[in-house]
């Protein structure tokens, strides 16, 4: 009995943790989001916070839908520097539309579509700079 309240105990810590990191991380991104209010750019969240725990052999991977006329704010984190994610967006057909790895893994990134449809967001760490952690993405729709 005392192992299991032990593993109990155990399990319950380490879900702190992961909120907490993930949580701070959300701050961040909502950041990024009013990254640009100065110049008149100003994103509202869709609401949903998409976070995963992931570590070098992980992506993370998030179904959007995007309405046709809107104007498209996708932030990340995974940390204090902000070039550990590197994210991809798919159309449903997997054809790339997307990546911020070849832009030097910028936070955000801003796009309009013409027609709605229905998108992944894959999201994962660059190895090179960190192994393991969560993951914070936004969706914002311009103000």
């Amino acid at each position: 009995m005392k192992k299991l309240v032990i593993l109990f105990a155990l399990i319950v810590a380490g879900q702190t943790t992961f909120a907490q990191a993930c949580d701070s991380l959300v701050n961040v991104c909502y950041d990024h989001l009013s990254a640009d209010a100065k110049a008149g750019k100003m994103f509202i969240s869709d609401g949903q916070v998409y976070q995963s725990f992931v570590d070098a052999e992980q992506a993370a991977e998030f179904k959007v839908t995007l309405y046709g006329g809107s104007m498209y704010r996708i932030a990340t984190s995974a940390g204090t520097k902000d070039d550990y994610v590197i994210f991809n967006v798919y159309d449903k057909e997997r054809n790339l539309l997307f990546t911020n790895q070849d832009k030097d893994n910028q936070p955000y990134w801003d796009f309009q579509v013409d027609n709605t449809l229905d998108c992944y967001i894959e999201a994962y760490l660059d190895i090179d700079k960190k192994v393991s952690g969560c993951i914070v993405v936004l969706l914002g729709f311009q103000k």
